[in-house]
């Protein structure tokens, strides 16, 4: 057991995603390096869990600042 971290996690340049079960309110959240591979994951999980797009991150700050979330029909 040691100290808490007291600094706050650095963002990796990429996209971050938050995936969840239908209905939930927390999920986890996701690291995908270009959008490809984020619109890649989004095609996989779509149909069975809710996917919310936090945004894209560059230099540590978020390029946008509200996040989209994407439900699809069943």
């Amino acid at each position: 057991m040691g100290r808490p971290a007291t600094k706050p996690a650095k963002l990796k340049d990429g996209f971050y995603l938050e995936i969840r079960n239908r209905g939930a309110k927390d999920g986890i959240k996701l690291y995908r390096d270009t959008k490809a591979k984020m619109l890649r994951t989004i095609k996989e999980y779509e149909r069975v869990k809710d996917i919310i797009i936090l945004g894209e991150s560059r230099n540590g700050k978020w390029v946008n600042k509200e996040p989209i979330v994407h439900i699809a029909d069943h």
